[in-house]
C-alpha cells in the first residue's frame, strides 16, 4: 500500500493522555511476543499521533493496528487512564471506511454471524466434514454438533443471551447456565433470533455501522426490564458498551440491565444447594473482556468457590491469545501468547481450568488444555452434591 490520506478522528486529548511511561508493556501480549515498540500500546498510540499529524498512513501503520489483540490489559495497567480500546476501535473504523482495510471475505464472514439460519447451515456442513475427517487438523475446532434441541424457557425472571457461534457450537453451556440459574430460584427466558449476534467482533474489525445495526436489533429482542444475563465475557462486554456505541438514552438504559451471569449469581448463592467436602482444585483463566472491560472477574471466583477450590494463575491476567477472530487471523502470534498462559497453568498444578469466554475456551482447548466454562463445572458439581 502506498501512503494514503486518512483522518482517524481520535480525540486530541485522548492522544495526548499517553505519556509513554511504559507501564503497559508487560501487560501487552503482542509486545511481549515480538518485543517491537510499535506492537505495544504506546507504540501504536505514537503511530496514531503521527497519522493524525500528517494525515497519511502506510501499510506498516495498518499492519500494526490490525495485529493488536484488543485485550485492553493496557487500560488496567495504565495510571493515566488512557482509553486505548476506544482509540483502537475509532482507528479501525476509520480504516474500514476510508481504505480497503477489511477484505470482502472478512466482511462476508462477519456478516454471517448475524444470520442465524446461514450460520446453522454452515455449522452443520462443518460438522459433517469433521466427522468425515475432511477438515484440516490445524483448524483445531471443537466437536461441532450436527443437531441440537432448542433451549426451553422456564420463566421470566431473567433473560439469558445466547449469541451466535456459542449458540450453534456450545449450546450445552447455555443449558448448564440455565440449570444453575434455576437452582438459584429464577426462571429463565430466551430472546428470539433478533439477538443473533451482539456485534463484538464487528466493533473489533472496524465495522461500526454493522455493529450498530446488530446492537439495535439485539436491544429490540429484550423487552421489559428484567436483567439480561450473559455467559460469554466478550458478548457481555460489548452489550455493556451499547450506550457508548449508540449514544442514545435507550442504549444506556439497556446496558444497565446487562450483567455477566456470575455477577447475578453472587447475590443468589444462598439459594444454591450446599456443597460437600473435598472440592476439586480448579484454575481460573480470566478472559480479558471480563477482567479489563467489565471488571467482573471476581464474581467468577466467588461462585466457583462454593463448589471448588479456585486457583488464581500467577500471570496477572495476561491474555491467552484468543482475541475473538484474532487466533484465526494471526495463528502464530496467538499460539505464542497461549504458550505463556499454558506455562502459568502448568505451574498451578491443576487438572482443569475454568474460562468464562467461548473464544478463550476453544483457543485453550486447541492448545491441549482441559478447560470448561465455570458454570459447566458448577452445574456438574452441584448436581453431584444434591
Amino acid at each position: 500500500m502506498k501512503k494514503v490520506a486518512v483522518k482517524l478522528g481520535i480525540d486530541s486529548e485522548d492522544l495526548a493522555s499517553c505519556v509513554s511511561c511504559g507501564l503497559c508493556l508487560p501487560h501487552c501480549p503482542t509486545y511481549r511476543v515480538t518485543q517491537e515498540e510499535s506492537a505495544s500500546p504506546r507504540g501504536r498510540i505514537a503511530l496514531m499521533r503521527q497519522a493524525e499529524s500528517t494525515g497519511l498512513i502506510d501499510q506498516t501503520f495498518v499492519d500494526f493496528m490490525d495485529a493488536c489483540i484488543q485485550c485492553r490489559g493496557c487500560e488496567t495497567a495504565c495510571p493515566a487512564g488512557v482509553p486505548f480500546g476506544s482509540m483502537m476501535e475509532t482507528t479501525r473504523e476509520a480504516l474500514t471506511q476510508q481504505t480497503s482495510y477489511q477484505s470482502w471475505w472478512r466482511r462476508w464472514g462477519y456478516r454471517v454471524l448475524g444470520c442465524p439460519n446461514i450460520l446453522t447451515i454452515g455449522s452443520r456442513a462443518l460438522a459433517v466434514l469433521q466427522r468425515l475427517k475432511l477438515l484440516p487438523s490445524k483448524l483445531a475446532l471443537p466437536k461441532i454438533p450436527l443437531m441440537q434441541a432448542p433451549l426451553v424457557p422456564s420463566g421470566e425472571d431473567v433473560w439469558l443471551f445466547t449469541g451466535c457461534v456459542m449458540d450453534v457450537w456450545m449450546r450445552d453451556t447455555h443449558r448448564a447456565t440455565q440449570r444453575v440459574i434455576e437452582a438459584a430460584g429464577a426462571g429463565v427466558r430466551f430472546p428470539d433470533k433478533k439477538a443473533a449476534c451482539c456485534g463484538a467482533l464487528h466493533v473489533h474489525a472496524g465495522l461500526g455501522e454493522e455493529a450498530r445495526r446488530l446492537a439495535r436489533r439485539t436491544m429490540s429482542a429484550f423487552p421489559g426490564d428484567a436483567p439480561i444475563l450473559v455467559d460469554s465475557a466478550g458478548c457481555g462486554a460489548q452489550m455493556k458498551e451499547y450506550g457508548h456505541l449508540l449514544n442514545t438514552s435507550d442504549a444506556h438504559k439497556f446496558s444497565q440491565r446487562v450483567l455477566d451471569v456470575h455477577e447475578w449469581l453472587v447475590n443468589h448463592l444462598d439459594e444454591l444447594p450446599a456443597a460437600h467436602a473435598n472440592p476439586p482444585r480448579i484454575a481460573i483463566q480470566d478472559p480479558c473482556h471480563l477482567r479489563h472491560v467489565q471488571q467482573a472477574h471476581d464474581p467468577v471466583r466467588v461462585v466457583l468457590a462454593r463448589y471448588a477450590d479456585p486457583v488464581i494463575l500467577d500471570d496477572e491476567g495476561l491474555c491467552c491469545g484468543a482475541g475473538g477472530a484474532y487466533s484465526a487471523l494471526y495463528p502464530d502470534t496467538a499460539a505464542a501468547v497461549r504458550e505463556r498462559k499454558i506455562e502459568s497453568i502448568n505451574r498451578a498444578q491443576v487438572h482443569e481450568v475454568a474460562s468464562a469466554n467461548p473464544g478463550c475456551l476453544l483457543h485453550l482447548q486447541a492448545g491441549g488444555v482441559r478447560v470448561r466454562h465455570p458454570l459447566e463445572i458448577v452445574d456438574d458439581l452441584m448436581r453431584k452434591d444434591i
